[in-house]
């Protein structure tokens, strides 16, 4: 007899150990930390997971497959791909232009790629790998995403791309950035790690652009904006779209991320660059997708050489496990609900620490846009009398968990003492930032009570009772 338990069965047992490990979560003020970013990971996605294992398909598969369509379809693009973190997304994402398969529109060793300073290392990284030239300019002081007027006074005859992220959830000025980019035929890499969701509408009074790729043998990138594409999330407007999913992020699968586009051709150079590089583009555990595996004449190998073996891109490994599939898939049910939580305590914290505009720059919507925070950015003002070190440790003492502005400025970091770059114009607002701007949480598990204790521990650090 085969006492092999079923899968329903299993399911049922571990809905069962999760509901007898449930913890108290009722918030204690000044004894329960309150971190800046976390997880919202319940039985549906172990319950995924639990189900991915027991297929034993340990790479992308089944669970991967309809994430991906899932994420598509949310993000309103023609093709997604997962890779194995927002890093590598983004290591793709700028890798893809440097790939001969776009012939003359590819970029080279050398060439400019005009981004800011204050981010994420990991945006601009990718751009140095490649042997380009990273060209930064300052960022607005209240968005802290780029300043786009600056945009003009960083362009020089080797400009070629433009790669930037939408700073914690709020978009960049979308309309300024493509205008520019159509203007000068360049490529548009959206970084929308710490912004899945977040949406902007073209002006109305904007003829609006969207990016395209060349058509026969052309080199235009860019095409005017149909009234039904004025308005869309993040990632959509550009060519590429970058996304993460650590913990930390709007949905998780542990690690994790993805790139996206609506180019066809981007999207099989960016495909092959995740699989090793190579030209076949068979699936994982899939033989001969194109029907003639053997009838390939590519390169200067052997006719007939068998295309699994043949590689177009320089490339890696950077897929991901079903399993981790399975947690994201999970995930997608509970993001509209994440973005709704994000922008709700970003609205409470807002109306919460407005008594404090004496003392700190408070964050604002880019115009036309809306937002899915990652976080709530504050910046201490000059003439406070403290300094930012001190008020994060205040508010380390009760247990409130803060970050930085990432890099603060990317130029002052110890690894760019050797790397080559080029800053358009004074980086005072970067400076600014890399200097007194920090951020505290919105993420979907914390809650008003959470957020009262948090704006309460700030003001009484600056003498204001609320």
């Amino acid at each position: 007899m085969d006492n092999t338990p079923s899968r329903d069965a299993i399911h049922r047992a571990v809905s069962q150990y999760i509901a007898d490990a449930a913890q108290d979560n009722t918030f204690i003020p000044g004894q329960t930390p309150i971190p800046p970013s976390g997880k919202v990971v319940g039985e549906p996605e172990i319950q995924a997971m639990i189900d991915a294992s027991l297929d034993a398909w340990l790479t992308t598969g089944r669970f991967n497959a309809e994430f991906e369509a899932r994420l598509t379809a949310f993000l309103g693009v023609e093709r997604s791909i997962t890779v194995n973190s927002g890093s590598s997304a983004n290591l793709v994402a700028v890798s893809s232009l440097f790939s001969p398969q776009l012939g003359k529109n590819a970029l080279r060793p050398g060439d400019e790629v005009i981004t800011v300073a204050a981010g994420f290392p990991t945006t601009v990284n990718p751009v140095i790998q490649n042997g380009g030239c990273p060209v930064f300019i300052d960022i607005s002081r209240d968005t802290y995403n780029i300043d786009a007027s600056q945009l003009n006074a960083a362009l020089s005859p080797k400009t070629r791309a433009v790669v930037l992220a939408h700073t914690l959830g709020n978009p960049f000025d979308l309309a300024a950035v493509t205008r520019f980019c159509a203007e000068h035929n360049l490529w548009l890499i959206e970084d929308c790690c710490d912004a899945l969701g977040a949406r902007y509408t073209l002006p109305e009074e904007e003829a609006g652009w969207r990016a395209t790729l060349p058509e026969n043998g052309g080199d235009t990138l860019w095409r005017r904006a149909d009234p039904a594409e004025h308005s869309g999330k993040v990632g959509s407007f550009g060519h590429l779209g970058t996304l993460s999913f650590y913990p930390a992020h709007h949905i998780t699968m542990g690690e994790g991320g993805a790139v996206f586009s609506s180019n066809p051709q981007l999207m099989r150079i960016a495909e092959s660059i995740r699989d090793w590089g190579r030209d076949c583009w068979c699936p994982p555990g899939k033989d001969n997708t194109c029907g003639k595996r053997f009838c390939w004449k590519l390169g200067d190998l052997p006719e007939g050489y068998d295309h699994k073996y043949v590689y177009s891109n320089l490339g890696y490994n950077l897929k991901i496990t079903d399993m981790q599939a399975a947690c994201a898939l999970a995930q997608m049910d509970r993001l509209p609900g994440f973005i709704e939580a994000r922008q709700r305590n970003f609205a409470y914290l807002s109306e919460r620490l407005a008594p404090l505009e004496e003392f700190l720059i408070m964050p604002c919507a880019t115009p036309c846009s809306q937002p899915s925070w990652f976080g709530f950015p504050l910046t201490l003002k000059k003439d406070t009398g403290t300094h930012r070190l001190d008020l994060l440790r205040y508010l380390e003492q009760y247990h409130i968990g803060t970050r930085l502005l990432f890099a603060g400025n990317l130029t002052r970091q110890p690894y760019f003492a050797t790397r080559h770059f080029r800053v358009a114009g004074a980086l005072s607002n970067t400076d600014t930032a890399a200097e007194s701007a920090f951020w505290v949480g919105v993420w979907p598990g914390l809650s008003e009570a959470h957020l009262d204790y948090v704006a309460d521990r700030i003001g009484e650090f600056f003498g204001v009772g609320f």
